[in-house]
């Protein structure tokens, strides 16, 4: 998989809660034969509690993630990316994001004081695709897909997510990012989709870039 710049070695796929991150990073690393790097969220036993009980269980939930995510990243240093393309479902950089919207003040100043001890110095991906989609629809795929431990997940939630995903891609700038708006696009189960977001991905040729197909 190659843009203008060159070859692609390291992909993240990312948006918030039901925009289809994990599913589409499969998907292009079965079609490019690419390394797999992705969240397990199934495996965090704090994560059902916290979408019932977020104020008692916001801290735990995200310590959780971040030595998971932090741990990945290690691992991604030790494959060989001048050989190898890996896809990933997160990007370390986004973390944070999570904490703010749910962390109080002293437990977000513990989190980052531990954040800064762990985080380790990777290179930034080669490209990010942020997907984006309507708080509506995130919330009618997450229930779709039916995960129990995502059941408490409420649409103001999706919301304020959604919002913090936008601030924070437009602030982002270490990656070249394509935003790409899925209300219209499905390349997860439409092959003539997947087929368009390939060709747009061939055809990056700036740090910032937008796909948005009308309806």
């Amino acid at each position: 998989m190659k843009t203008s710049a060159g070859r692609l070695r390291h992909i993240v796929i990312e948006g918030p809660i039901g925009a289809g991150k994990t599913t589409l990073a499969r998907r292009l690393a079965a079609h490019a034969g690419g390394e797999l790097l992705l969240e397990q969220p199934e495996a965090n036993p704090f994560l059902e509690r916290f979408y019932r009980d977020r104020a008692r269980f916001a801290l735990p939930t995200q310590l959780f993630f971040l030595f998971q995510r932090v741990q990945q990243l290690r691992e991604l240093k030790q494959l060989d990316l001048f050989h190898s393309l890996v896809i990933a479902d997160f990007l370390l950089e986004k973390d944070p994001l999570f904490a703010r919207l749910t962390l109080a003040d002293d437990e977000l100043k513990l989190y980052e004081q531990i954040l800064a001890q762990l985080a380790p110095q990777a290179a930034a991906p080669d490209l990010v695709i942020y997907l984006q989609a309507p708080p509506e629809t995130l919330i009618e795929r997450v229930g779709r897909r039916g995960n129990a431990y995502e059941a408490g997940i409420t649409e103001s939630y999706l919301r304020a997510l959604s919002e913090s995903y936008a601030r924070f891609f437009h602030q982002y700038d270490a990656a070249p990012v394509l935003v790409v708006n899925t209300e219209n696009l499905n390349p997860i189960e439409r092959d003539a989709d997947f087929e368009l977001l390939l060709s747009r991905i061939e055809r990056m040729r700036g740090r910032r870039e937008y796909f948005n197909l009308a309806a």
